[in-house]
């Protein structure tokens, strides 16, 4: 069986030159940095969580957990398990009745799930070893004055339009 990696989510940037929101997981216990580009309104149900502002109405990742509970199942964790031609994989575990179900996802999704209902996440060995621009964003990310020169670049019209 392949082993996993425990990640933490250590937030969204935008990518200045798409305009695209990019979500940043980290190994619990490395330096490494996975980037994954996400949809807007995945970014959003993200920032969404991480701000703790509750929607005036469910949105869907609620109503993944509403239903979850109702049916007396929980997210034991998410794991991203593949990359194929830059695309990323993952499974949602959902345990119901002592059975652990792996359902197919999106990771953005998946990782908005496993925020609302406070589940691990992981990543695949193959997904660590073979991350898109992984090496770039750590070694970005980990020199701290490149890092602090990019933040003071960047302006509000770099965010594009993502509402919180």
């Amino acid at each position: 069986m392949e082993q996993l990696i425990e990640v933490k989510l250590m937030g969204l940037i935008m990518d200045p030159i798409s305009k695209t929101p990019v979500m940043i997981l980290k190994p619990i216990n490395d330096k490494k940095i996975i980037p994954i580009w996400i949809g807007g309104f995945e970014a959003n149900a993200i920032t969404m969580e991480l701000e703790n502002i509750a929607p005036p109405r469910p949105m869907t990742h609620d109503l993944i957990k509403n239903l979850l509970f109702h049916f007396d199942a929980e997210v034991e964790k998410v794991v991203v398990t593949d990359i194929v031609e830059n695309t990323y994989f993952a499974e949602l575990y959902v345990k119901h009745n002592g059975e652990v179900i792996p359902v197919d996802c999106r990771p953005s999704d998946a990782i908005a799930i496993a925020l609302k209902n406070k589940s691990k996440i992981f990543i695949s060995e193959d997904v660590y070893n073979s991350s898109v621009l992984s090496d770039f964003f750590t070694n970005f990310l980990d020199n701290e004055e490149k890092l602090d020169k990019w933040f003071n670049s960047l302006s509000p019209d770099d965010f594009g339009n993502i509402e919180q």
